[in-house]
């Protein structure tokens, strides 16, 4: 689903579709098993539809990182993405951390509203995608929890 999500929304995620399609299984594996992060996916009709992880995020005490967020197009408008965050507020809550940080791309502007309906509010820190893709500017959003 990863993939799926690369190939149709390239500039929305750190990693390129060429990246994450040359993992070995064992690396999945290994991100699927981290102690510090859980995967939550969606399905609906009998498919996977939706996939977003929470983990640890490094550098900032007691603060949680919501990442990959990514809902397939033929099922946005239904409230899954809300679910999806839903499902990582409460891993945070339960995991004893007190904010969660997300990125989004300054011109996703239907990813930053859903996040402020959630009320993830913007912290003032700017930043680009990784190479190739530094044109993409996104900014920082946190969640107090």
């Amino acid at each position: 689903m990863r993939l799926r999500a690369l190939a149709e929304a390239p500039d929305a995620f750190g990693t390129t579709f060429a990246q994450d399609e040359a993992r070995p299984p064992e690396e999945w594996r290994a991100r699927l098993a981290d102690p510090r992060a859980a995967t939550f996916v969606a399905t609906a009709d009998g498919k996977d539809v939706g996939l977003v992880t929470g983990r640890k995020y490094e550098g900032y005490d007691g603060a949680g990182g919501l990442f990959g967020m990514w809902v397939a197009p033929s099922h946005r408008g239904r409230g899954i993405a809300r679910e999806l965050i839903d499902a990582v507020i409460a891993w945070a809550r339960e995991s004893g951390l007190n904010r969660l940080l997300l990125d989004v791309a300054d011109a996703n502007t239907a990813a930053i509203a859903l996040y402020e309906s959630k009320g993830f509010r913007s912290t003032g820190v700017t930043g680009t995608l990784p190479s190739p893709r530094e044109h993409v500017l996104e900014h920082q959003r946190s969640l107090d929890l």
